[in-house]
Order: C-alpha cells, then sequence, then structure tokens
C-alpha cells in the first residue's frame, strides 16, 4: 500500500490506480508552485479533491489557506470515521488505487470576515489599495482617479487610511478642497466624490466595516506550521461572504497581492512556501475591468518564484481567462456536462488544454468521469505537462462534511490567534487627525471672529465719540465771510469720509489698531 506523501521522492499521491485506471498519480511538491486548476460540474467531487489536497500539502509542512464556501471544509479539523456512511465505499476506492486509508485530523485555523465563525480578518483600505478599491466599489474610470487622488494626498499628509471612516473623512477632506486639488491634479468634481460616498456606504451595509481595520492579519499568521510540523491550513468561513461576491473575490485578491508584494524571492524551492486555493474563482473575473485581470496575470505569473502555489476552483475553465489558464500546469478536471452547443464548445476547449493520451478520447473521457473521479494532467521531471489520465481521487483522512458549533468553539479558544485578533484597535489616523483639524479651524474662527467684534466695538465707540462731538458743536455765528464756514465744513467731510474709507478697507485686527490710533487722536483733537 501507498503513502500519502514521499518525502524522498518530493511527492505527495493524488489518486489513480486500480485495474481499470492508469498508473497512480502524484503531484511534484518542486512543481506544486506552477499553479493549479480543479474544474468540473456542481456535484462531481471538486470539494473533496480541494480537501484531499490540502491535507496531503499540509503533511508535506506546506500551510494552506482556503475558503469555506458550504460550510464542509471544516471538517478538515475533524478525523474521518469508520462509521461514516461513505466509509464503505472510501474503503473500496482506497484498496482500489493501493493507498493506506488513515483517518486524522489536520491543524486547522478558522477565520472571519465578520468574527463569527472564525478570527476577525481584517485589512486596511492603505494596503488594499486605490485599484482593488475602486474594483470592489465598481467605480468608473473617473471616480477611480479621485480616489486615487485621495490616496496620493492621504500618503503626502501622513494620514492613514485604517479603516473605512478614514477613507470616508478623507473623500469628505477631497470634496471641501476640490478646486486647489483640481489646480494640482485634475478635475475634481464633487459629484464624483459623492458617487464614492454612495458605494462605500453600499459596502458599509454589506460588511465592509468588518474588513477593514486593524489588527490587520500578519502573513506570518497564515504561513505557519503546527509542533509536529504539518502546515497549518487556514479556512476562511465564505458561506456569508459570498452574498457579496465582488467582496469575497477582491479580498482573496487582496490576500493573494500581499503575498506577492511581502514575500521575498526564493527561486525554486523544494516544495512550496504555502498553498493557495481560490474557490468560486470566476467571481474573480466577471466583469472585471483589463487592468485587473491584468495583474491577477502578473502576481500569477511572477508569484511562483517566491513559492507560492495558487489552485484556481471553478466549474469550467472556460471561466479562467487564457492568459492566466496557460500557466496553471497541473489539472484536475471532473465531469462537464455538454448539454447545449456552447456546453460543446466548452468541452472541447478543455479538452484541448491536455497532452493527449491514445488510449482515450480526452473529450468523452471528461463528460463521462464518475463522481470522485477525474482527468488529471501533473507536471513530471522538469516541469513538463504528464500525459492525461483517468483518475480516483484519494478518500480524504479528514471528516466529510462539517463541524458542530461546539467543535468550532473549541478550536477557535485554543488557537494562539484568539487573543491577537479578538478585540479591535483604535489608532489615531485620518478620521481623527481631520476631525481634530476642523475643530481647530472651527476655534481659531470663532476667536477671530470675537476678536473682530471687540475691535469693531471699540472702532464703534470712536466713531461715537466722532458724532457726539459733532452733534454738541456749538451753532456757528453768521459771517459775512463766507469762505470761513465753508472752510469748516469741508474740514468735517474730509475727516469723515478719511474715516469711513478707511473703515471699510482695513478690516483686519491690525487694520483696525490703526484705524483706531489715527483716527482717535484726530477726533480727540477736535
Amino acid at each position: 500500500m501507498a503513502t500519502v506523501l514521499d518525502e524522498q521522492a518530493g511527492t505527495v499521491f493524488v489518486g489513480g490506480g486500480g485495474a481499470d485506471h492508469a498508473q497512480p498519480q502524484s503531484l511534484l511538491l518542486k512543481y506544486a508552485n506552477r499553479h493549479g486548476l480543479i474544474a468540473g460540474a456542481t456535484g462531481t467531487g471538486k470539494t473533496v479533491t480541494l480537501q484531499t489536497l490540502a491535507e496531503s500539502l499540509s503533511l508535506a509542512g506546506v500551510p494552506v489557506f482556503l475558503s469555506d464556501v458550504k460550510g464542509d471544509l471544516a471538517g478538515l479539523s475533524q478525523p474521518g470515521s469508520d462509521q461514516a456512511s461513505l466509509h464503505d465505499a472510501f474503503r473500496k476506492r482506497a484498496d482500489q488505487i493501493g493507498v493506506t486509508l488513515a483517518y486524522q485530523a489536520f491543524p486547522v485555523t478558522f477565520w472571519d470576515v465578520w468574527g463569527e465563525q472564525g478570527h476577525p480578518v481584517r485589512t486596511t483600505p492603505a494596503e488594499m489599495g486605490p485599484l482593488l478599491l475602486s474594483r470592489l466599489l465598481g467605480l468608473t474610470d473617473v471616480q477611480e482617479g479621485v480616489m486615487n487622488i485621495a490616496f496620493h494626498v492621504a500618503d503626502e499628509q501622513g494620514l492613514a487610511l485604517l479603516d473605512l471612516k478614514d477613507l470616508q473623512a478623507m473623500l469628505v477632506w477631497v470634496g471641501q478642497n476640490a478646486t486647489d486639488l483640481s489646480l494640482r491634479y485634475g478635475n475634481v468634481s464633487t459629484s464624483s466624490v459623492g458617487a464614492i460616498q454612495r458605494a462605500l456606504l453600499v459596502l458599509e451595509n454589506q460588511g465592509g466595516a468588518n474588513l477593514f481595520g486593524e489588527p490587520a492579519l500578519d502573513l506570518a499568521d497564515i504561513i505557519r506550521q503546527d509542533a509536529s510540523g504539518r502546515g497549518m491550513i487556514n479556512i476562511l468561513a465564505a458561506g456569508r461572504l459570498m452574498t457579496s461576491p465582488r467582496l469575497y473575490a477582491t479580498f482573496l485578491l487582496w490576500l493573494l497581492s500581499e503575498l506577492f508584494e511581502q514575500l521575498p524571492e526564493i527561486g525554486d524551492p523544494d516544495r512550496p512556501r504555502i498553498a493557495f486555493f481560490f474557490d468560486e474563482s470566476h467571481l474573480l473575473f466577471d466583469d472585471a475591468p483589463k487592468a485587473l485581470i491584468d495583474k491577477v496575470e502578473q502576481v500569477a505569473r511572477l508569484i511562483r518564484s517566491k513559492g507560492v502555489s495558487v489552485w484556481f476552483i471553478s466549474q469550467n475553465p472556460a471561466d479562467i481567462p487564457e492568459t492566466i489558464l496557460g500557466q496553471l500546469g497541473n489539472r484536475v478536471q471532473h465531469a462537464l456536462r455538454a448539454f447545449t452547443a456552447k456546453d460543446q464548445k466548452a468541452l472541447r476547449l478543455a479538452a484541448q488544454n491536455y497532452r493527449p493520451n491514445p488510449e482515450f478520447d480526452i473529450a468523452d473521457a471528461i463528460q463521462h468521469v464518475g463522481t470522485g473521479e477525474a482527468v488529471t494532467s501533473l507536471l513530471e521531471a522538469k516541469g513538463v505537462p504528464g500525459v492525461a489520465q483517468r483518475t480516483l481521487i484519494r478518500p480524504p483522512f479528514s471528516r466529510l462534511g462539517t463541524v458542530t458549533e461546539a467543535e468550532r468553539v473549541q478550536i477557535m479558544q485554543a488557537s494562539p490567534m484568539a487573543l491577537k485578533y479578538a478585540r479591535r484597535l483604535e489608532r489615531d489616523s485620518a478620521h481623527e487627525v481631520l476631525a481634530r483639524r476642523a475643530e481647530e479651524a472651527a476655534q481659531a474662527s470663532a476667536a477671530a471672529e470675537t476678536n473682530t467684534q471687540d475691535d469693531g466695538g471699540l472702532f464703534d465707540m470712536e466713531r461715537e465719540e466722532y458724532r457726539n462731538a459733532r452733534r454738541y458743536e456749538p451753532p456757528r455765528e453768521a459771517s459775512s465771510r463766507s469762505g470761513g464756514g465753508t472752510r469748516s465744513s469741508r474740514s468735517d467731510s474730509i475727516a469723515e469720509t478719511f474715516g469711513k474709507s478707511l473703515a471699510r478697507q482695513l478690516g483686519t485686527k491690525s487694520g483696525q489698531a490703526l484705524v483706531r490710533g489715527v483716527l482717535g487722536s484726530l477726533f480727540r483733537g477736535r
């Protein structure tokens, strides 16, 4: 009987064997970072294949990150059972493919954006960046430009964007200063800012406020092993997250981007540093702009030199763009249904992606393989694609199905991640800084207004003194010399006009003080 992990050969057993099937199929760990594809219609065994691959990689010391869409991958944390209803079928298959069926539990860490079925998993707007956020919010090119300006100004002014409130506050500031920013960065319309704010409100209602915050997920906490050297299997509870497909896809793409940006180059390691399984991966590419697809392609092409193995799981290979599909060297193709002309075309295209096997027609095999069976092509020595084989997938060693609430809580409480991520941190960031600035500006404005009113009162007193002096001036005696009266009237008119003119023109505090000094002495000297 074969073992799942062959340390000497550097392989993990995938399946195969039996009288009616090809030779056993094993995945070379050295070429696991060439990425992979698991495809097939609903109910054909994709989830079991994902589960067994995660088990095998964990046994080889490779940490795994995967999303649990239906809740049944949580069973990786519990051993399989001889009393299970599928035990007889699993035992029969294990005997047929020549593998020892060793039931066991695997080291698991549960994660959840809402913090209900796992430890809270968060990121920050600053880490996600304007491109992914714009994709998440479905922004237009113009609105994405405004988002880029907001991020750029935040960086310039040292304003940390750590949660959704920070980003909303930053956009308010951008809207208030749109005129000045437009001169430096191009048009910033308040309508675009408003559209982004509405999109952020929708995101907040969908749970986005839970996703953004601190402490942000530390990659070191998912790239780790247990005490026995088995790779940690990180399971993201994605059932609720799937109700917001754009949020789900963007979060996983962010995580992939973080792995790409933070991990150092290590060339071709003897095994991956971490394996990343992207279930329902078609959601990543639905209505995605070309810039985003180009980014995914770049990440998929370059991240393998950092020891990251990426597996895309979808119902049909046609869901994956050709530029990315061509980089997936390890393939497990479960049954595809071909009921329509479109389905038949997709079936032929899927068959063309495999190295031909003269013993059977690949398209026919893909259409007729049973549940738990697949057409596989795994990279061989020197990275050459293997000949397509009909393969019975190894039965899982862990429980096939979900866990009870008590079992989940027990695992979460025993995890060292519980204390680190349970409580949300509130640091001084853009929201608080901008709020303080606004308050200080309001206080300064109020103080200036108070000073202005005080100064104006003194000035009014000076003017009142002048008016009183005019009011109580003794009447002039009639004189035949009209010029004397005229000179006095003109003198008064000039002084009054001079005072009023200066009062209108000198509106600052220093200007008012000058008026008080000049005109006060003038009035008192009369």
